[in-house]
């Protein structure tokens, strides 16, 4: 044994086991023979880190990137995705002093990071290497050269999903022949990132594709690819689901009733329906294969089938499921982005994903009508959650109404349903809100506070 390995065994049997050693006499022993080891070690070769590259976006303003500073610290630490999104409109990168407590925030916030991949400039991408944590920078699109053939060939993969998001822009059938060439050496978590950009321009010339990808061996890549289908009229998954979903849904002269699928096999597993309950879900594997296929089923295939409006459709009595049923719709409104179903589900159930689905001063003035209509509580600030900002017109002017009027009578409600407008109002009528009470002066603090902020990038 070493004297190192004796020392270790001393320690651990313990001094009085018959090893004649004090237990100070094994500490001085160790801290000598950890100098003699320390002191024997050669020393280490480092290689010299690469210098950085050169920057080639513009520095953000002094007064906008000394406020971003300030809200790194605490202050209005929530407008910062606001401060970022302008930031990138506007072309600029942050400050080098910045960069790592923004990186900081991008590996504890995912919703940050794709603006990270262009403000944190070349001096983040080069941390970003040093870092394990950071390393998600690598995944972002840098917003440079993303017209350059060179980008898809070498790229990192956020530069290749920008670089193929704008060629399809431009020419789909050049986007959809260039993924096609190198597809089956892909790696497959860009696969399914790939094929959602077929989003953008879809149409019956991508079918083949699309069909293809429904046998690729990632759920990820078949569930897009069965989604822009389900968008992709008179295509053959189309088809296929409206001939399943026909014999489950009847309509019985005033209402209509539900017979759930007795299995999911592996044709109905091809076409993007998940056989297993996702976790926490309740209800039953049949029920949950019944509204995946509702969903996955043209709306315009119900009205012929019917011979009904949406509107009047959605109004039928359902003998059973008819949650599963409204839940398969409302996903198939938001899927194929059909605003007359959007309208007859928003009456059936107001939920904010079918808001996005309208025009915008359509959203405005039915999310309005809302505000007026309900008790001010949890239900309704977390629907209007989910309306992006800005807020303008009948929704900022009803939720300014309604804000006073509950102040004295429900404080803490009042107080967030504020929290939440000064984060969505536009900022610009930070100067037209007359007099509130102080518990709510977060209102006109926060509008002031974003109206100067965006003053600071102009």
């Amino acid at each position: 044994m070493t004297g190192w390995e004796q020392l270790v065994t001393t320690a651990l049997l313990g001094s009085d086991r018959g090893t004649g050693a004090s237990p100070v006499g094994v500490l001085e022993q160790a801290a000598v023979e950890a100098v003699a080891r320390r002191a024997g070690q050669s020393p280490v070769r480092a290689e010299p880190l690469a210098v950085a590259p050169v920057e080639t976006l513009p520095l953000a303003p002094p007064r906008a990137a000394d406020r971003l500073a300030r809200m790194l610290a605490g202050e209005q630490g929530r407008l910062i995705g606001e401060w970022l999104e302008l930031a990138v409109a506007h072309g600029v990168r942050v400050p080098a002093r910045l960069v790592p407590q923004l990186l900081d925030l991008g590996a504890r916030d995912r919703s940050v990071r794709a603006h990270l991949g262009v403000l944190a400039g070349a001096r983040g991408r080069w941390l970003a290497e040093l870092n394990p944590a950071w390393s998600y920078l690598q995944q972002e699109s840098s917003g440079e050269g993303l017209l350059d053939h060179g980008v898809w060939e070498f790229g990192a993969s956020g530069d290749r999903r920008a670089f193929l998001r704008r060629l399809r822009a431009a020419s789909p059938d050049d986007a959809r022949e260039l993924l096609a060439v190198g597809w089956d050496n892909e790696p497959p978590v860009e696969r399914a990132a790939f094929i959602a950009t077929f989003a953008d321009r879809l149409g019956p010339a991508d079918e083949p594709f699309l069909e293809a990808a429904l046998d690729d061996r990632r759920r990820e890549v078949r569930r897009e690819a069965a989604d822009l289908l389900t968008r992709l009229p008179g295509s053959r998954l189309a088809l296929r689901m409206a001939g399943r979903a026909a014999t489950l849904l009847v309509r019985d002269v005033t209402r209509l009733t539900v017979e759930l699928p007795e299995r999911c096999d592996s044709a109905m597993e091809r076409d993007g329906i998940r056989s297993e309950l996702p976790a926490g879900r309740s209800g039953g594997r049949k029920s949950w294969w019944l509204q995946q296929l509702i969903a996955h089923t043209p709306l315009d295939f119900w009205t012929g089938h019917f011979g009904l409006t949406a509107g009047e459709i959605t109004r039928l009595p359902v003998a059973d499921w008819r949650r599963e049923v409204l839940m398969g719709w409302t996903r198939a409104a938001i899927l194929q982005q059909d605003a007359d179903w959007a309208r007859a589900l928003f009456d059936a159930e107001p939920l904010t994903d079918l808001l996005a689905v309208l025009p915008p001063a359509e959203q405005s003035e039915r999310a309005a009508e809302l505000v007026r209509a309900k008790d001010v509580n949890g239900q309704l600030i977390m629907m209007l959650g989910g309306i992006a900002r800005p807020w303008s017109g009948p929704l900022a002017a009803a939720v300014l109404e309604r804000v006073a009027e509950v102040a004295a009578s429900q404080p803490w409600n009042a107080g967030e349903l504020a929290k939440l407008a000064a984060e969505r109002l536009d900022p610009a009528l930070h100067d037209q809100l007359g007099h509130l009470p102080d518990a709510l002066s977060v209102l006109p603090t926060t509008l002031r506070f974003r109206f100067d902020l965006t003053e600071e990038f102009s």
